[in-house]
Parts: structure tokens; sequence; C-alpha cells
């Protein structure tokens, strides 16, 4: 909410006055979680102590895009060269269509794909990816290698993560099974 501060003033100057939130009202408290956040992620070291106040969040915003599973699988397919839809619902194993129709509609609205309809009976799409799409290809492709060399081993981490959280959740948090309560008692004799 905005509490009117000299902070939030310069803020919106850039953009002629607009906030885009409601003025807090009188006496309730400021948020600055976000803002918080933002400011710590400003003072990392490495490459994050180069970004300006307004990076993190779209950089954030990018990385959510090309970072998700289908994104990447539709790039890496596209990098081959044009392709129609159906090409693209074959070669991407597991994708649903309806999910494949939103992921080059979000890959189109970025810059990174782009369609071309050919005017002919029946009518005929093919996606390719553009300038910008194709410069992303130097980054997955090391991401690619580095998963193809190392899957087996972060299976086996996995694996064996499952393994021990499955136990502890059982047995390490101190629960036992109601025959383990119960007193062992030796069974009564025979009066022979």
């Amino acid at each position: 909410m905005c509490s009117g501060s000299a902070s939030c003033k310069a803020r919106t100057a850039g953009r002629g006055g607009v906030v885009g939130h409601r003025p807090r009202p009188p006496g309730s408290p400021q948020r600055h979680g976000a803002r918080q956040a933002r400011d710590n992620v400003l003072r990392l070291a490495g490459p994050c102590g180069r970004w300006d106040e307004q990076d993190p969040d779209f950089l954030r915003e990018t990385l959510d895009l090309v970072g998700d599973k289908w994104s990447m699988l539709v790039i890496g397919a596209l990098a081959v060269g044009d392709a129609r839809y159906s090409d693209l619902d074959t070669t991407i194993p597991a994708i649903s269509r309806r999910m494949l129709t939103l992921t080059l509609k979000r890959l189109q609205r970025s810059g990174l794909a782009d369609h071309t309809s050919h005017p002919e009976l029946p009518p005929r799409v093919e996606y390719s990816l553009t300038g910008l799409g194709a410069s992303l290809l130097s980054a997955i492709d090391p991401l690619a290698a580095w998963s193809a060399e190392h899957h087996i081993q972060v299976r086996h981490h996995q694996d064996t993560y499952d393994k021990s959280t499955a136990r502890d959740a059982t047995w390490g948090s101190g629960w036992r099974p109601l025959w383990e309560l119960q007193p062992k008692v030796p069974p009564p004799r025979s009066g022979r």
C-alpha cells in the first residue's frame, strides 16, 4: 500500500505518478516485504550486485519463462528448424496439446518464437525460433549437457533422500507400532 513517502514518489515519478495500488489508510502498518526482499537481492555478491533496482523482478519473470521444462523442450525442438504443430506434438514427449499451445503462445509473446501461416488448403502453420530465441540456445545447451551427464547421480540422490525421509516419517519421529508398546508378557503356563 502506498504511504505517500518520498521513496514511493521517486519510484513513480518516471511513470507519470501512477502507482497501481490504493493509498494506504492512515494508521495502517507499512508493508515492505517485497521491497526488502529486492534490496536483499541487490546486496548479494557476484552477478546480483550489478542489477539495478528493477532488474530482479524482470529477471525472475524471464527465468520463469525459459526455465520451465516445456519452454526448454520446445526451444530445443525448434533449434533443429521450423516445425509444424503436429511435429512438435510428436517430438516432445508427454506434453499435452493444451500445454504445447500455451507454451508456444508464451514464447511468441516474449519474442522467442514466431509462427508463419501459409495460405494453402489445408492451412499450414510453422513455428520457428526468432533471433532472440536462437540466442538462448547458448544458455540451454550447457544445461542440457549437464543434465545428460549427471542425471544418474541426481536420480540416486533423490532416491536416497526419498527413502530416508519416508523412514524418518514413520519410525524416526518417536512413533512406534502398537505391538511394540504393549508389554511382552509370557504366555500362561498350563497346570499339568
